[in-house]
């Protein structure tokens, strides 16, 4: 785990990305690629006034991008970290998934209760689906990751779970401590404990428990069980159930991309 994307944008949320990318990229020893995306503007019409708008609004990104590039690599330049720059132009979440071929982590961000332009959530949604990459999706208040802190593992034996773990090998060995929390609901695809014996192969030593409740939310369980175990980050499956049914019935992912204030690092 040693290419690490960043996207790059003129947003909100774009200094929690960037603090974020930069404490795991100096952690593992890395490579920070950042790839600076224009967005394209949505068609206005189809009249000449509208045209001209819309090339407007375009001449206007493009202004603002360049200032910002200008001042993120002089930034960049007083780092401590390898880097390099790649620049496109269209929708967020495809400019990054099409920059992530030989990524091993993505950083991204999401808004938190409440809806923003650009809407970062749901680009971290898309990336997370169809990157098949682990994303690190950090609130657009976080100012330091701690990659040497406590991570909870949201583990119900799915597919996802188990190809974000085994990603993430190199960071978890970075943390203080590990714990793994299974849901018990009759789903389960594999046991917690062969997550632990897993883990203890690659140096990891996992504490376990499984949480046997059929009333409360999932999401609600995680976040309860993070809060009392003080974690600092949480690694979890993303979207089991297809990103559009949970996006309309209200999943387990959905519901934390949306509500948990916890720095997530998802895989699908």
């Amino acid at each position: 785990m040693k290419n690490i994307l960043l996207l790059v944008h003129d947003d909100p949320g774009q200094e929690a990305r960037f603090q974020t990318a930069l404490d795991i990229t100096r952690a593992l020893g890395g490579h920070l690629t950042c790839v600076d995306v224009v967005q394209m503007p949505a068609p206005i019409g189809a009249d000449i006034y509208s045209g001209s708008a819309q090339a407007m609004l375009l001449a206007d990104e493009c202004s603002r991008e360049a200032d910002n590039a200008t001042a993120l690599k002089a930034r960049l330049a007083k780092e401590d970290v390898s880097w390099d720059w790649k620049d496109a132009a269209g929708g967020l979440a495809q400019s990054v998934i099409e920059a992530s071929n030989l990524a091993d982590l993505i950083v991204v961000n999401r808004n938190i209760d409440g809806l923003s332009v650009p809407d970062m959530r749901g680009v971290a949604s898309v990336v997370a689906t169809r990157s098949r990459i682990p994303i690190v999706a950090v609130s657009d208040q976080m100012l330091h990751f701690r990659v040497n802190g406590r991570v909870l593992i949201a583990w119900d034996g799915s597919p996802s779970v188990m190809a974000t773990m085994r990603a993430c090998v190199p960071l978890l060995k970075l943390a203080a401590a590990v714990h793994l929390v299974m849901i018990v609901d009759g789903a389960e695809q594999a046991d917690v404990e062969d997550a632990a014996t897993y883990l203890s192969r690659h140096g990891i030593n996992a504490s376990m428990r499984r949480i046997n409740d059929g009333l409360t939310a999932p999401d609600q369980l995680i976040g309860q069980e993070a809060r009392v175990w003080n974690a600092d980050y949480c690694l979890m499956g993303a979207y089991n159930h297809g990103r559009l049914a949970e996006a309309i019935f209200g999943g387990v992912t959905h519901r934390m991309l949306k509500s948990s204030a916890l720095p997530l690092v998802l895989g699908h």
